[in-house]
């Protein structure tokens, strides 16, 4: 069960203007499941999106980046699930290249304005045949209020769809922000084995939307993990229609812009932290906030040794304050400097360790207390200055070997 997640309700996900999604049932991988999703675009929106570091990545990301560097105007998405197409070679390009040129002719657009998506098993052919066979239903199917059978449509090894809604009055008129997100396991920064799709009908500069989707991603999508595998296959594409009655944003740095980017960003933590809630087997979810450092980068590397111990992730399943991991894992993160005589640590409002030892009014039964939560803070401080970090990582559980040991089964 996902810790604190509940599956959205379709009623309290807005429409957003300019787009339209069709979900169909292709048998991708699996017969009588959604898999099968086309998300279209009116003309004259702003399209931008980042994509996963891992080099070895799949042949929809390669796409997508070529088709978004040939400027013509992303009018559609096309997303299939139980298959990556990842590891498939000049193969797997062109069974991409060809999804994209069947639904560019039922759009009567050309192909390069179209971005693809695939999550699922890697290294097995991509069934075109079945994709282009189900494209007529998933047409069939648009509608601008689909965004729940959207984030049902793009899962793999979630338990619940992910979907937040938000409206926000900017220059005088409401803006809607709608965003779904998929992802489970294979999940670390920089993105991971996760889908992020997020659209809004405010009206911005395009020239903005590239530096938007990265400022939203490096506050949410690459602030979390769950077993410290950076996928294939990880998108994040943010759509602006420019439908709304505001004057063009032309700065993300004026009031206006400022305002729309917080509201943004609120949702993309939300889609963020859900796949953290619904991490494979996870049973906690755990914040991790360093502070005290020099910089950002610092924080950020103590911040996930202590996130990708599986020695400290089985310690918070078992609910046993083992809390020496920690201080290990912020000891071997790599700053080769660090005085451990300046480190305090804390669990929630339990002051564990002070000055790099254990703090004399620590008693194991708070720790123990805390470690029960199925939300938990870990606090780090540093005592080098004036930078903090968070991210947010899940436990450890047998369910998430179990899960993985059976993934293609």
């Amino acid at each position: 069960m996902p810790v604190n997640l509940s599956a959205p309700d379709p009623a309290a996900l807005f429409a957003v203007s300019g787009v339209r999604i069709g979900v169909a049932e292709a048998g991708v991988r699996k017969a009588n499941r959604k898999d099968l999703t086309v998300v279209l675009i009116d003309e004259g929106s702003a399209v931008g999106g980042v994509f996963t570091q891992n080099r070895f990545c799949a042949a929809p990301v390669q796409v997508c980046r070529d088709h978004l560097a040939a400027n013509y105007g992303i009018r559609a998405m096309v997303i299939n699930t139980g298959n990556a197409n990842a590891g498939t070679g000049e193969d797997g390009l062109m069974r991409t290249r060809s999804t994209c040129i069947a639904l560019a002719r039922k759009l009567d657009i050309a192909p390069e304005q179209i971005l693809p998506f695939s999550t699922g098993v890697i290294m097995e052919p991509l069934p075109v045949d079945r994709i282009e066979a189900g494209l007529p239903a998933a047409l069939a199917d648009a509608s601008e209020n689909h965004w729940a059978r959207a984030a049902e449509g793009i899962m793999t090894t979630d338990t619940i769809p992910k979907a937040f809604s938000q409206r926000v009055q900017i220059g005088g008129a409401t803006l809607t922000i709608t965003g779904i997100s998929k992802g489970a396991g294979m999940i670390r920064p920089n993105m991971a084995t996760m889908l992020g799709f997020m659209a809004t009908d405010a009206k911005i500069d395009p020239s903005l939307i590239q530096p938007l989707a990265k400022r939203l991603a490096d506050g949410s999508f690459n602030r979390v993990t769950i077993d410290g595998d950076t996928s294939t296959n990880d998108s994040f594409v943010v759509i602006a229609t420019q439908k709304a009655a505001h004057a063009t944003i032309t700065s993300l740095d004026s009031a206006d812009g400022q305002a729309l980017v917080a509201a943004m960003q609120d949702v993309a933590r939300l889609l963020a932290q859900a796949i953290v809630r619904d991490g494979e087997g996870a049973t906690k979810f755990i914040t991790i906030q360093v502070e005290g450092g020099r910089d950002a980068a610092e924080c950020k590397q103590v911040a996930y040794a202590i996130a990708h111990s599986p020695l400290v992730k089985t310690a918070f399943y078992a609910s046993d304050p083992n809390l020496g991991r920690i201080l290990a894992a912020v000891g071997y993160a790599g700053i080769a400097d660090l005085d451990q005589t300046g480190i305090d640590l804390f669990l929630d409002d339990v002051h564990v360790a002070i000055k790099g030892g254990r703090n004399p009014a620590y008693r194991e039964e708070d720790g123990q207390r805390v470690m029960k939560q199925s939300e938990i803070t870990v606090r780090v401080a540093l005592g080098r200055g004036n930078a903090s970090e968070t991210v947010w990582t899940c436990d450890f559980s047998h369910e998430y070997v179990t899960i993985n040991a059976d993934y293609r089964s």
